[in-house]
């Protein structure tokens, strides 16, 4: 029924039936059709047909007087909405991981900002998953897919998981050589990896960890430190890992074995359409992520053990 009193009224600006069809892009025969089912529904005869002479009922006139400030004010928002939706420029609210924030996608965030100077970007940082809706989030990056009903999501890449340890700690304790040995080893535990299931990366082998962890953290930045201070063992993913890897300040424990992959995905919430700014950051990211091996799940190279 609205679409049929947004018509009336444009019928009635126009003062023709014919000059609102071309406006609106409709036959004239539909127009006709459709005044007749609002005249219909309202009880009422809207519009004197005349071939001669076109004027209102004072119904009609009435009709118009009380709708056509609501008409106009309502298609100038949606004009609005539109050129927002549709403009790289703006407010954008993003939310990400902490930690993969500040570490290996710092970069990201600084390159899409330097692209893109006219979006506002808010971008909210944490290791919990925020609300989308009751945050008003646009976009949101996180790991491992997502089971709210309420969130589309697009898998963005493919993170893998390795076990690592310091050189310190090996040179004292040993270093495994087979998943059974992990057992017998001081372990620090992720809560976001609450199990650690190994798989042979050659022969697809695969091993379930009892772990009897005397650390549990819930943060991998703080796991990795503790790792690299000697502390034991740790499933960590590779993502936040490249830059110790590389200088042997941890290395890799069973190199022929990993953990779960932890895939990256982009989500948002289904009842909202996404606007070009969240289309724009969303294709940035993917095209980031599809460019640098670790996001492919490969396992960077380790530097020499200290």
């Amino acid at each position: 029924m609205l679409d049929d009193v947004a018509l009336f009224v444009q019928i009635a600006q126009l003062r023709s039936l014919k000059a609102a069809a071309d406006r609106v892009g409709l036959p004239p025969a539909t127009v006709t059709r459709r005044l007749r089912k609002l005249e219909e529904r309202i009880g009422a005869q809207l519009v004197h047909r005349s071939a001669r002479k076109f004027a209102l009922t004072s119904a009609g006139q009435a009709y118009f007087e009380a709708f056509a400030d609501l008409v106009q004010h309502a298609e100038a928002t949606l004009r609005s909405l539109d050129t927002d939706m549709s403009a790289l420029q703006g407010s954008l609210k993003a939310a990400a991981p902490t930690n993969i924030s500040v570490g290996i996608l710092q970069p990201m965030w600084s390159g899409f900002l330097k692209e893109y100077p006219d979006i506002r970007l808010t971008l909210t940082l944490s290791n919990e998953n925020q609300d989308l809706l009751a945050n008003q989030v646009d976009l949101a990056l996180r790991a491992g897919p997502q089971t709210d009903e309420r969130l589309y999501q697009q898998r963005l890449g493919t993170v893998a998981t390795i076990l690592v340890a310091s050189p310190g700690y090996l040179n004292q304790a040993g270093t495994p050589t087979n998943p059974a040995e992990i057992e017998s080893h001081a372990q620090i535990r992720v809560a976001a990896l609450p199990e650690w299931l190994l798989q042979n990366t050659t022969s697809g082998e695969r091993a379930r960890i009892p772990i009897s962890a005397r650390i549990t953290v819930d943060d991998i930045g703080l796991a990795r430190q503790l790792a690299a201070d000697g502390h034991g063992l740790a499933l960590l993913p590779v993502s936040e890992l490249s830059a110790d890897l590389q200088t042997g300040r941890l290395v890799p424990v069973l190199p022929g074995w990993q953990g779960q992959r932890r895939d990256i995905f982009a989500v948002w919430p289904t009842g909202r359409l996404l606007s070009a700014r969240a289309k724009c950051l969303r294709d940035y990211i993917a095209d980031y992520l599809s460019e640098r091996p670790i996001f492919r799940g490969e396992v960077p190279e380790s530097g020499p053990r200290l």
